[in-house]
């Protein structure tokens, strides 16, 4: 009776064994089937980067759209929200109101070269909404433009602007594309500059203008203005 007691015991634990085994196997087959759903996650990503990104419509009037006319001008469609590099070094009027190129203001920019962000340069992005460096849908449709136009002129003449662009700002909503000038030498009298837009994509420009210099071509800083900027078909 003894011997009979101890077997069955014996025999449940084998029993209870087997089943642990079997669940366990059950569970690790089943285990692929659950994750599955990630592997659907690639397809998803790949339908928005195929996205084509189109920015707002622009509106134009006898073949211009504007970027800047005058302060509060309703035809203003870009702000000159995006400052860059030493952006401590720069200071801003948008109304400045004495020899304006034409209407009643004009844009005037100082550079300090102080380097107090470090980094030797500085500059500005127009941009549409304020603040956009491509986190959010912004811009506009602009094809058709085959140029854009802007005046410019230094405080003393001689002042070096590196670099003046249209387009360029990157991020989760990039501009299409870029084209740009320089380096431009100022004179102390208004100059007309173009640049040219033929070969260039503009179905989303977020970055409407752009200028940017640095302290090694303005040691001393500069004092400069911009008036009339704008996109010509």
């Amino acid at each position: 009776m003894k011997y009979m007691v101890i077997l069955v015991a014996v025999l449940c634990i084998v029993m209870g064994a087997l089943a642990v085994g079997a669940h366990a196997q059950t569970k690790a087959e089943v285990a692929p089937a659950a994750a599955a759903p990630a592997a659907a996650a690639p397809a998803a990503a790949a339908g928005t980067a195929d996205e084509v990104l189109v920015g707002k419509a622009a509106n134009w009037v006898d073949g211009v759209f504007a970027v800047y006319v005058d302060r509060g001008d309703r035809g203003n469609h870009y702000i000159p929200s995006g400052w860059m590099g030493d952006y401590g070094d720069i200071k801003l009027d948008e109304g400045w109101k004495d020899k304006p190129q034409a209407g009643k203001s004009c844009i005037k920019f100082s550079y300090s070269a102080q380097g107090k962000q470090g980094a030797n340069w500085a500059g500005v992005f127009w941009q549409n909404p304020a603040n956009n460096w491509g986190e959010k849908k912004g811009g506009f449709d602009v094809r058709g433009a085959k140029k854009l136009t802007f005046w410019a002129r230094g405080e003393k003449g001689e002042e070096r602007i590196m670099e003046f662009k249209a387009g360029g700002i990157s991020g989760s909503y990039p501009d299409s594309d870029s084209a740009s000038i320089g380096p431009i030498d100022l004179t102390a009298e208004w100059q007309q500059y173009s640049i040219d837009l033929v070969d260039t994509d503009l179905s989303y420009i977020n970055g409407g203008f752009c200028w940017a210099t640095n302290a090694d071509s303005n040691p001393d800083g500069c004092t400069f203005y911009l008036d009339n900027i704008r996109f010509e078909q």
